[in-house]
């Protein structure tokens, strides 16, 4: 008998308490980084996803794009300005941000899924009125901040047995008004509208680090907050968990920062008990873990 064959057969196996857990479970990913522009990656990440779907779970991918937003304002000579390190999304760049976003990117994704056997759906935020957003800063013009969400739309499509692929673009409270939203921000939004059982944030780092630079692998609302004081937790991981709380004060069970560069990132996370990344919750399970079973 085949060695790796019989490995395959454990593994199922053991995997069968978290297929369990996870039945009928919402689970929100934020696809981005550098999975994004390599073709082998993609497929992998969509083969994930519809593994996810198949087990009986119901995946909600949310995706950015910004390396290939800034490609294209290079290709047609579009300059931008920047507020504090920040780019100042005028109405010119927004709507090459559309572009990127809800037309090659998000359709990308969306015919990875298909072609890994799944049933994927492209929209965006604005597609039935369902991110509305207001300025975050006036001075960095259209990125906004989701004042409002209308996530029907979603649970109809994974009701019906769709991959809801979702590009983080959203209409604003006047007429003809679009917004540029982050990523993570968007998909913490979307997560907490559907009181998500997960929210994974695939980032190109390993999860959050503490003093001595390893990961912590389950972390508290307040721990989080105490990293950040004490600077342990700085630069783009401040986003990224502020993110994270806000999910979990909307609702969302947990939420998981993690490598999204290891690969099938999201079903070492989600069906062993080795995980990922660093898993931040405030309240206990709701079902028991089992001994050893460290979510």
């Amino acid at each position: 008998m085949n060695r790796d064959w019989i490995a395959t057969a454990r593994t199922l196996s053991e995997a069968l308490p978290y297929l369990q857990r996870y039945s009928n479970a919402v689970v929100v990913v934020k696809f981005g980084g550098n999975a994004m522009g390599d073709d082998e990656a993609m497929a992998e990440f969509a083969r994930d996803i519809v593994l996810m779907k198949q087990v009986g779970m119901n995946p909600i991918v949310c995706h950015g794009g910004g390396p290939m937003i800034n490609d294209l304002l290079g290709r047609l000579g579009i300059e931008s300005q920047f507020v504090r390190g920040k780019r100042v999304t005028t109405k010119e760049i927004v709507e090459v941000v559309e572009m990127v976003l809800s037309g090659l990117v998000n359709k990308r994704i969306v015919q990875a899924i298909n072609d890994a056997g799944g049933r994927a759906v492209g929209i965006s935020g604005k597609d039935d009125d369902m991110m509305v957003c207001e300025a975050d800063d006036p001075e960095l013009g259209f990125v906004g901040r989701p004042v409002e969400m209308n996530v029907q739309i979603i649970r109809d499509l994974y009701g019906a047995g769709m991959i809801p692929v979702i590009a983080p673009v959203a209409t604003g409270m006047a007429d003809n008004e679009t917004f540029n939203v982050n990523g993570d921000t968007a998909a913490g939004a979307i997560a907490g509208a559907l009181k998500a059982d997960r929210l994974l944030l695939l980032t190109d780092v390993a999860g959050v680090k503490d003093a001595s630079g390893k990961v912590v692998t389950q972390l508290h609302p307040d721990q989080v907050r105490e990293m950040i004081a004490d600077g342990q937790i700085a630069g783009g991981m401040i986003p990224k968990t502020e993110t994270a709380l806000k999910a979990l004060d909307d609702g969302v069970r947990a939420v998981v920062i993690l490598d999204g560069r290891v690969p099938n990132a999201c079903l070492l996370e989600l069906f062993t008990e080795h995980g990922a990344g660093s898993l931040i919750r405030s309240t206990e399970p709701r079902i028991p873990p089992r001994a050893g079973d460290e979510l």
